[in-house]
């Protein structure tokens, strides 16, 4: 247990940090309290995400929610995320967990009975991610029996609660009714999350994933086959494991994984720079197909085939191509923000494991997951077969841990055990 308050506050921020807290504020002269609760997330480290109900817009303003949360604030039920996902979906998806303050009545009725008639009671029927109510109504509304039936079906579904508390009401009463404090309301967010605490715990995780596109004009561009799949599996597991991930993914149609802050790019470049702007953290994970070479002079408009009779010379057009820069060999380079692990994926065709040795000094990173192709292998498919390099020591050749035929989710997580492993007797040593 934390013997001061420094040592509780530290506590609690590393509980939090990186974590996803979707809140839904319903109508209610508590909902000012929410003001403050999204000011506590935000300064322990959490990501907020913000549902006001239009009860709730009566009593706080979007301005006021969204200024705090930094987030846009979500109000429409046909909202749609940048994605163009419907949002009572996807915002369930993207949560840790979803915290509704204040819970009125008429809240836990519809959650209660299956009613989603709105944008908050959407998402909370859609949402399979933990659930924390904080109750904020009159006393005799609290101590109805139909109130009392309702908590104890949503008890029963596994939701948790905070409050509500004994004491003054707006309505001029005294009684059970008052919406928990803010401080407390916060505990039992760390409370709830603390079943998702692992190996990871308290550790930042660079993931990169996906292809990148570099254009050639506005409708071509260079690129490869890969699908994200293996990288976003990594970052779904690393946060399963208590990390706090940082996934940049090129483009790709997977879903960004629960928990995990996702920036999107599309080139080497702005690859490079969003990974350059994560740091520092304590591991990286490049799994992204990363595009060796860009057009060097990429075209402003589209680049057209000369028309027949016109007399020009129907050869293809010429295309000087640049080197891009190497995110891998970058973010091993030795320095003060390199981090503790840097781990590369090397994609070959042939003399998979050769090849691979030899990304591996190059690079300079730690370790190297190496996959074979050809004939279109691996890029798409829901399964992987791994050859795991590492380098014992300076000068040493790279010892190899060959994996069996497995999912790539299951490729994921054992990645994470032997990160988890390694880390562990870092520490046992130090």
């Amino acid at each position: 247990m934390p013997n001061s308050e420094s040592e509780a506050g530290a506590e609690t921020a590393a509980q939090l940090r990186g974590r996803r807290v979707l809140l839904v504020i319903a109508g209610g002269i508590a909902a000012y309290k929410c003001l403050d609760l999204i000011r506590r997330l935000r300064e322990n480290g959490a990501h907020v995400r913000c549902i006001l109900t239009r009860a709730g817009a009566e009593f706080v303003t979007p301005l006021s929610v969204e200024t705090l949360a930094r987030q846009a604030v979500y109000t429409d039920t046909l909202a749609l995320t940048e994605d163009s996902e419907i949002a009572h979906i996807r915002l369930g998806q993207e949560a840790d967990i979803v915290v509704v303050a204040p819970a009125t009545a008429d809240i836990m009725a519809k959650m209660a009975h299956g009613i989603a008639d709105d944008l908050a009671t959407s998402t909370l029927i859609a949402a399979d991610k933990p659930t924390l109510l904080a109750p904020a109504m009159n006393t005799r509304m609290w101590r109805h029996p139909a109130t009392e039936r309702n908590r104890a079906r949503l008890e029963a579904d596994g939701v948790s609660f905070v409050g509500p508390n004994d004491g003054p009401l707006a309505e001029g009463e005294s009684g059970p009714g008052r919406m928990a404090e803010v401080p407390e309301i916060v505990a039992a967010i760390v409370d709830v999350l603390g079943a998702r605490a692992g190996p990871l715990a308290g550790l930042r995780v660079l993931v990169t994933s996906g292809p990148t596109y570099e254009p050639i004009d506005p409708v071509r561009f260079l690129g490869n086959r890969s699908s994200g799949k293996q990288g976003h599996a990594i970052a779904a597991a690393c946060a399963e494991a208590g990390a706090d991930v940082l996934l940049v993914s090129g483009p790709t149609q997977q879903p960004a994984p629960a928990g995990v802050e996702t920036v999107r790019v599309e080139t080497a470049e702005e690859m490079l720079a969003a990974c350059e702007r994560g740091l520092p953290v304590d591991i990286a994970i490049c799994a992204a197909a990363v595009s060796d070479w860009r057009a060097a002079a990429p075209q402003d408009q589209k680049i057209k085939k000369p028309r027949r009779g016109e007399g020009q010379d129907r050869g293809a057009p010429t295309l000087d191509l640049a080197e891009n820069p190497d995110i891998l060999a970058t973010l091993s380079a030795r320095g003060p923000k390199r981090p503790r692990l840097v781990i590369g994926f090397a994609a070959e065709t042939e003399d998979v494991e050769a090849n691979a040795a030899a990304k591996l000094a190059a690079k300079g990173c730690d370790w190297i997951l190496a996959n074979r192709v050809a004939e279109g292998a691996v890029f798409g498919d829901d399964e992987n077969v791994i050859h795991l390099l590492t380098r014992p020591g300076e000068g040493a050749a790279p010892a190899v841990e060959r994996w069996p035929r497995m999912s790539k989710a299951e490729v994921a997580v054992r990645l994470v055990q032997c990160i988890a492993e390694v880390l562990s007797s870092d520490a046992e040593t130090a």
